[in-house]
């Protein structure tokens, strides 16, 4: 049941989509029916990329954690609605901390551990936050070194790990405070339509925009991952991906949630490890990217070496799947690879084994409708509308190989930015269908779509959304350089990777450390520097004398045929 306008909520509850449970009440339930089956399982590798030994939780032991990190925040003054900004690796305090602020009202806005200054100060700027909570110890980052002058008065700041400095209120150490979250939830509503998480997108005029989701939200996406995974009860789950966005929330953790699993947490990405946790921790689901499954399926060796018999299903996405990847696990072992299309949006599109068999399908094509069982229901139900809509405009699609853009509504779907009432505009079409700005066609008869290409100029790397004009404008700045132009290059590892076009000021001669150099002096992600350099006489423009991105691009794409 798709439905838009003011009584949506109540028609989603009506459908089953969404329910009366928060997530805080969905994790006491768990912990009450399964207090000593493992909750959370640490990456072995925790102590080299951030502090501390390996953690195994039961959910009893995860609960009193949960417990005492509520009563923390609520006696530093952190309550209902309040935003804490985290950022952290995917270690188990993480994942309690989330429902901690779940459990009192508190809104989390989970960040990358790569940002820094440049990015947490625009973020800041936006969600106004109460709270800032990093770990004392990263491996490669300096969090508390970054942080400490952007925060001024308003802005507490809260630590895990060893050694907390004077200024942190150390949540290791501080104690249960089990009066406190009493009164605190008698006295409070908490409501499954709150806002519990903003998450981030990059947009095209490189400002963050911060994506707010209800309780609800992430509830209406859940089954895209648990139903096509054929995850059951107890399983035990391994996650590579971020805590901060929909892959790792909507795909893994939800699923947790619902099926009363393990969680096992990796990070950073690192092939052994991971291929090591597999073999110890025995999970029936997992996600990776495209590279990853590439890598193992054509290294013989590997491939002898690792013990993949617990895995039921796998999920990838970020980058177009290769067919015969996709047929080489399910044929040669028996293990199906499931297409994800996601966006912290809230965009569903998922190719499971049930509904398209075949290996060679399920790697190009996604189901045009797809049909799930709701989290509170009983009868499978679309889980979202869509439709193809010319990019300048005008009816929606209804011929094959006709390229549109896909514009979606429903459960899953996000209802606007953060505090961003203009951008919010611009997202929605009147009769409240979110423009993802991709670009999908109709192919076999009607029954797939299958994704062509961006409206948007994003850049899509390794999965993770990076803004050109982003980094247009801080190189704007740079004394060597009259103007500059950041676009994505296609790679068969990461899907894309950035080049940069650039202009030299006069007769200066620039070269590829001089660009990426004061980027980093401009304290940008290390993800977001260009990785190849293109120099230009000049950049074509249009009409209105805009730099026009995509011919940049294609004039690169040209020189590196030619040796350039």
């Amino acid at each position: 049941m798709i439905v838009a306008g003011e009584n949506k909520r109540a028609a989603y509850r009506n459908s089953g989509w969404w329910g009366d449970k928060t997530l805080a009440d969905m994790f006491e339930a768990n912990a009450v029916a399964h207090p000593d089956r493992m909750a959370l399982v640490d990456a072995p590798n925790r102590g080299q990329f951030a502090f501390g030994e390996q953690r195994r939780l039961t959910y009893a032991q995860m609960k009193a954690e949960v417990d005492r990190y509520a009563g923390a925040l609520l006696a530093a003054g952190i309550g209902k609605d309040d935003v804490i900004v985290i950022q952290l690796p995917n270690i188990s305090e993480f994942v309690s901390l989330y429902f901690a602020a779940a459990r009192i009202g508190a809104v989390v806005s989970p960040v990358a551990v790569q940002y820094r200054s440049h990015e947490l100060s625009a973020m800041f700027g936006i969600v106004e936050p109460k709270a800032f909570i990093c770990g004392t110890r990263m491996h490669h980052a300096d969090h508390l070194g970054v942080v400490r002058p952007l925060l001024g008065d308003a802005i507490k700041l809260m630590t895990v790990g060893p050694d907390a400095p004077a200024d942190a209120v150390d949540l290791w150490n501080e104690p249960a405070r089990p009066e406190l979250l009493a009164a605190h939830l008698t006295a409070t509503k908490i409501d499954a339509d709150d806002v519990f998480t903003i998450c981030w997108t990059s947009g095209t005029t490189g400002v963050p925009k911060g994506v707010p989701r209800s309780h609800n939200h992430w509830v209406g996406i859940a089954p895209g991952t648990y139903v096509t995974a054929r995850l059951q009860d107890g399983d035990v789950m391994l996650n590579p991906f971020p805590l901060i966005n929909m892959a790792s929330i909507g795909g893994i953790t939800m699923s947790w949630l619902r099926v009363a699993g393990t969680m096992v947490l990796h990070h950073p990405f690192d092939p052994q490890v991971y291929l090591a946790q597999i073999a110890s921790e025995r999970p029936s689901f997992t996600i990776a990217p495209p590279a990853v499954l590439n890598m193992l399926l054509q290294n013989e060796a590997l491939l002898a070496q690792v013990d993949l018999s617990s895995l039921r299903t796998i999920g990838s996405g970020s980058a177009p799947l290769a067919p015969a990847m996709v047929a080489g696990f399910q044929e040669r072992l028996g293990l199906p690879v499931i297409n994800i299309f996601g966006s912290n949006e809230g965009m569903t599109l998922i190719t499971g084994p049930d509904d398209v068999p075949d290996p060679v399908e399920r790697a190009s094509y996604f189901p045009n409708g797809l049909n799930l069982t709701p989290f509170f229901g009983d009868a499978p139900q679309r889980i979202m509308e869509s439709r193809l809509v010319p990019p300048e405009g005008g009816e929606a699609i209804t011929a094959e190989e006709v390229p549109g853009e896909l514009q979606i509504r429903g459960p899953a779907v996000f209802e606007g930015y953060w505090k961003a009432p203009e951008q919010t505009a611009a997202a929605f079409t009147e009769d409240g269908f979110f423009k993802t700005g991709d670009l999908f066609q109709i192919e076999q008869g009607g029954r797939f779509l299958r994704f062509v290409g961006r409206c948007k100029d994003l850049i899509i790397r390794g999965g993770v959304n990076i803004s050109p004009e982003e980094i247009d404008q801080l190189l704007g700045g740079h004394p060597l350089l009259a103007e500059a132009c950041v676009f994505g290059i296609p790679d068969a590892v990461m899907g894309e990777r950035i080049g940069v076009a650039v202009v030299p000021r006069g007769d200066s001669t620039v070269s590829f450390g001089d660009v990426t150099g004061y980027l980093r002096e401009q304290d940008l992600a290390m993800f977001k520097l260009p990785e190849r350099m293109f120099v230009f006489d000049s950049l074509p423009r249009n009409v209105t004398n805009k730099v026009m991105r995509s011919e940049v691009r294609e004039l690169a794409l040209k020189m590196m045929e030619q040796g350039g």
